[in-house]
């Protein structure tokens, strides 16, 4: 079988990491995958890594303006056609909703990617229910989703999954520590991902400062970065840098930017707090949980999906309160037993729902079921 990825930008975060993680199984499984994707950055070195062929689709022109959407659709089109997959998979709402009406046009098996919680209008449920099949990242994700309008039965739940390999419980080697130049028995609360408002750091960084007396020996990393040049964004970042400095924290605060391998991160952290707003299915999630890091999180979207009550293998904590984020921070900081006791219950839990094999077979049965719907014609 031949899958045609659609991608809308280079960067390489959680969907796209997503996806790439299930290749060597599909792979395996007889798949050969063609990306219609941008022709540069972070994803376009991963495809090429990945051996999967790379066509140029293009969202963004030079001036990082977007088309009209005719036009793009009108491209996407001119691509399927002359690749001639068996079936189109769009990574993300967004190129759902560009591709569904193509593919619905061209006859082609097609799904989508429902991988945001966000409000859709009219138009958007329009374009997305022409796809024959939608996965959602979790019971969440779509119960938000099929409440817009997006038709209940064709919107089916697909766990992002983890190498349980790659991502296990490892011993610290301490090379955090010697590159930040900290000492040994410096305790890292790391959190991960993106620079933006809604992955919460400013509630990590108040409740940071109202941890900085009783625990001295804390400190925060902070792995990501902002991409956005608008001005509220930067204005964001320089604000958690305000925030971190009022209370002296300054050289307590590290931002490390991206990382390559989160794998060689996540063993030297005491803890990860996770505190996003919103959150279908965090992936640094996944990957503390696969890894044995404990972990504390709030619980929005499908946060509690990954960490049922039943499982006990995080800490969750309401959104946007960093009073609560606080008070469930410092006991963990010192008690080593509860850290190991989570470490393993989270473990647990990544092997028994979110092993990457499992979610690439479940893949592959979507896109064998979408099949049935073809009459793609060149």
């Amino acid at each position: 079988m031949h899958i045609a990825w659609l991608f809308e930008y280079p960067t390489l975060h959680g969907g796209e990491r997503s996806l790439l993680a299930a290749w060597p199984a599909l792979k395996a499984a007889g798949m050969r995958a063609t990306a219609l994707a941008p022709s540069r950055g972070p994803l376009h070195a991963a495809l090429i890594r990945a051996g999967v062929e790379v066509v140029p689709f293009e969202t963004r022109d030079a001036a990082d303006r977007r088309p009209a959407l005719g036009e793009l659709r009108d491209r996407l089109a001119t691509a399927l056609l002359s690749s001639r997959p068996d079936v189109l998979h769009a990574n993300s709402l967004a190129m759902g909703r560009l591709s569904g009406p193509v593919a619905a046009e061209l006859g082609l098996p097609s799904v989508a990617h429902l991988r945001d919680i966000i409000k859709l209008s009219r138009a958007a449920v329009a374009d997305l229910n022409r796809h024959k099949r939608l996965l959602a990242v979790s019971r969440a994700t779509r119960d938000f989703h099929v409440a817009q309008g997006l038709m209940a039965d064709t919107v089916q739940v697909l766990y992002n999954g983890v190498d349980l390999e790659q991502f296990r419980p490892k011993a610290a080697t301490g090379w955090l520590h010697r590159q930040l130049g900290l000492p040994s028995d410096a305790v890292l609360v790391g959190t991960i991902g993106q620079l933006v408002m809604r992955k919460g750091h400013d509630v990590l960084a108040r409740a940071a400062s109202r941890l900085a007396r009783r625990h001295p020996d804390a400190h925060w990393i902070i792995a990501g970065s902002r991409h956005s040049q608008k001005a509220e964004a930067v204005e964001y970042e320089a604000g958690l840098q305000r925030t971190f400095a009022a209370d002296g924290l300054t050289d307590r605060v590290h931002f490390v930017g991206t990382l390559d391998g989160i794998e060689k991160l996540l063993p030297e952290l005491t803890l990860v707090v996770h505190p996003a707003r919103q959150e279908p299915l965090g992936r640094v999630l996944l990957e503390a949980a696969a890894a044995g890091v404990p972990t504390i999180a709030t619980d929005v979207g499908g946060t509690r999906e990954i960490f049922p009550p039943e499982a006990d293998a995080a800490r969750l904590v309401p959104a946007g309160d960093d009073v609560a984020l606080a008070d469930a921070i410092g006991p963990l900081l010192v008690d080593a037993r509860e850290r190991r006791r989570l470490a393993q219950a989270a473990r647990r839990r990544a092997e028994e729902a979110f092993d990457i094999r499992a979610a690439a077979a479940r893949l592959l049965e979507h896109y064998m079921k979408s099949l049935r719907f073809s009459r793609f014609e060149s």
